[in-house]
């Protein structure tokens, strides 16, 4: 059952519902999966809920919330299969969010880090075997010259099994 952690933003309405118009014609993955999100942790398999919580618990302790905004799409190879993804990325929010990243890594996840792919702060919102398609995609997102203001003011622990994600808890950042 692997467990992860992830932050859902607070966006205003009509920049979400653009990210989701994008998402449901590009993110065939995780669509119908996953609400837009940023993730702080990837599929951890050797902690248990409790173990996972208290861990990420105890790291939060004085952790604010996040301000970011994003303004440039990415292309991402992805390390375990043929997709390619489109990533919105931020510029404001981008070392905070990396920060935190590493901290979690710390302690008892310490282990868990895959160190062989670069962390990249992100919300995914397209994917392809194409790499051309997705090129195209994030060359279109930048020549709109997009700004999208959010905040990151709770992370979840989610557990991803059988295409599904289940939020298990909830942390409230400052």
């Amino acid at each position: 059952m692997p467990l992860l952690v992830i932050g859902y933003p607070e966006l205003k309405k009509k920049d979400y519902e653009w990210i989701q118009d994008l998402r449901n014609k590009y993110d065939l993955l995780y669509y119908d999966i996953v609400k837009p999100h940023f993730t702080f942790v990837f599929p951890v398999f050797n902690l248990n809920k409790k173990e996972l919580t208290s861990e990420i618990k105890g790291k939060c302790k004085g952790l604010e919330e996040i301000n970011f905004c994003l303004r440039c799409a990415v292309l991402n190879k992805d390390s375990f299969n043929d997709h390619w993804h489109v990533f919105l990325v931020p510029d404001e929010g981008f070392s905070n969010i990396t920060k935190i990243h590493d901290k979690f890594y710390s302690g008892k996840l310490k282990d868990e880090h895959f160190l062989a792919i670069q962390f990249i702060p992100h919300l995914g919102v397209g994917n392809s075997t194409n790499a051309n398609e997705c090129k195209k995609l994030v060359d279109e997102l930048n020549e709109k010259n997009f700004e999208i203001h959010g905040k990151i003011k709770k992370l979840t622990i989610v557990n991803y099994e059988d295409k599904k994600i289940e939020d298990i808890e909830t942390i409230e950042l400052l």
